[in-house]
């Protein structure tokens, strides 16, 4: 058993399952061409920050092909924050309670006001209908780590907060042409199953700015959208505006 988790934690194609796939926490990645920190941690269900920390990266973050990255956590290196589930989300709503507000120069085709939480103004990538929410399984692990929003292969996907553009690929199996974005130190969003991207790594990006266009997932025109703190995935309709 335990030689097949070690073999599946250096073969991506292997191990890498986007709808179920617990947090690695040990093991090493060697970073290929194109990959970032953000993506890295991004795969194996991580916090950014916290595998810098372990691995003596510094701001910007920057990684050369070929170089180690441990997921292994030394902890007195790095101390970790409780866990960013929709549950934490719900008890923590007296602190970051949402509220609605209209922002100036929003261009986005969404007419839905964006929503504030922990300081982020939060607005949908797309006006389209929910195909798949976000699920977990009884032990608490993720089924579906984020929503699958419908529409029609070329639509405009925006985003869904300001922030820097930190990956922009295909790099990572499940996700097709995926964009990550920076919020804070705490919170990313992802956009997944694009059919072109229209930003690049580093660029700052504005909420309801145009970031991609709509493509497939199998037969099916969607975007998989994701917003994680702290590296975990938490439930993006505890901070999208309703509808």
């Amino acid at each position: 058993m335990l030689v097949f988790l070690l073999t599946a934690c250096t073969s991506p194609d292997i191990y890498y399952n986007r709808d179920f796939n617990p947090p690695v926490y040990f093991g090493a990645h060697i970073v290929q061409s194109g990959e970032t920190l953000y993506n890295i941690a991004w795969r194996y269900g991580r916090d950014y920050k916290e595998l810098a920390s372990a691995n003596n990266i510094r701001s910007p973050y920057v990684l050369t092909v070929g170089q180690r990255i441990n997921l292994e956590v030394d902890e007195n290196s790095y101390r970790s924050r409780p866990s960013g589930s929709s549950k934490s989300v719900k008890s923590s709503s007296n602190v970051t309670k949402r509220k609605s507000q209209a922002v100036s120069g929003n261009k986005s085709t969404n007419n839905k006001k964006p929503s504030i939480s922990n300081n982020i103004t939060w607005g949908w990538p797309h006006v389209g209908l929910i195909l798949a929410k976000y699920s977990v399984n009884s032990r608490n692990r993720n089924i579906n780590k984020g929503i699958d929003i419908g529409g029609t292969e070329g639509d405009e996907i925006r985003a869904a907060a300001s922030g820097e553009v930190v990956y922009a690929g295909n790099g990572l199996l499940g996700y097709g042409n995926l964009i990550i974005i920076n919020h804070s130190e705490r919170y990313l969003s992802a956009y997944g199953h694009n059919e072109v991207i229209l930003v690049k790594e580093g660029e700052k990006v504005r909420l309801g700015q145009r970031i991609a266009r709509m493509g497939r997932k199998g037969q099916k025109p969607l975007l998989h959208f994701e917003i994680r703190k702290d590296g975990q995935p938490v439930n993006p309709e505890n901070y999208l505006p309703h509808r």
